[in-house]
């Protein structure tokens, strides 16, 4: 639950910056030029730790939905099955996301070779890394507050069975009823997302002031 309820407050705060902290699209110059500067300690160490700890948040919400589904198989097949997903979690998912980040540098890597081709290659991921970046981060933003949003409702039974009631009611809206049962547990959960997200930031935001003030 204190999961769900960090993934919900990361996705506030990443609306509410992009609401109220709204910065242009990078230029592939902008992007070659970042690329270029290194990194200080400082915020070398901040980014990791926020990575760190986010995946880790994400990684550990898998592992516990996935033991809830295979709780009451037998030992060996929770061992199997745990460990088939760790894998690949760490090679699918982390590796992709791995190949994701690398592609400015690749790019930027490609654009100083000497063939005509290469160079422009190196300069079209250069140019896409920017816009690449930015719908991941949409979407990113859109499943934390699906996946945190869907955990909250499940462990508030209450919200589970009103979101389930929403669902078999609209499932008997001629035509479109089987769609629409389908989808609205998804938005209801997308909902209570972003409110508990909004809530949490709203509470830490007030805690900051009062130990400011103090």
């Amino acid at each position: 639950m204190l999961g769900g309820l960090f993934l919900c407050f990361e996705g506030a705060e990443k609306i509410l910056e992009a609401f109220f902290h709204k910065h242009e699209a990078p230029s592939p110059e902008d992007v070659q030029q970042k690329l270029e500067t290194p990194l200080t300690p400082e915020e070398e160490k901040a980014k990791i730790k926020g990575a760190v700890r986010t995946d880790f948040i994400l990684s550990a919400e898998i592992i516990v939905l996935t033991l809830g589904v295979v709780s009451q198989h037998p030992f060996m097949t929770q061992l199997i099955t745990m460990s088939l997903i760790a894998l690949l979690m760490t090679l699918g998912v982390y590796g992709l996301v791995a190949v994701i980040v690398k592609i400015d540098d690749a790019g930027l890597y490609l654009s100083k070779k000497s063939g005509s081709f290469t160079q422009s290659v190196g300069r079209g991921l250069l140019t896409l890394a920017p816009y690449l970046m930015k719908a991941l981060s949409v979407i990113g933003t859109v499943a934390m507050f699906l996946v945190g949003g869907g955990i909250l409702t499940h462990g508030f039974h209450l919200l589970s069975e009103w979101i389930s009631e929403a669902a078999s009611s609209t499932a008997l809206i001629p035509g479109i009823g089987t769609v629409v049962s389908a989808v609205i547990p998804t938005l209801l959960n997308g909902v209570i997302g972003i409110i508990a997200g909004m809530v949490v930031v709203a509470v830490v935001t007030l805690f900051g002031k009062l130990k400011k003030a103090h």
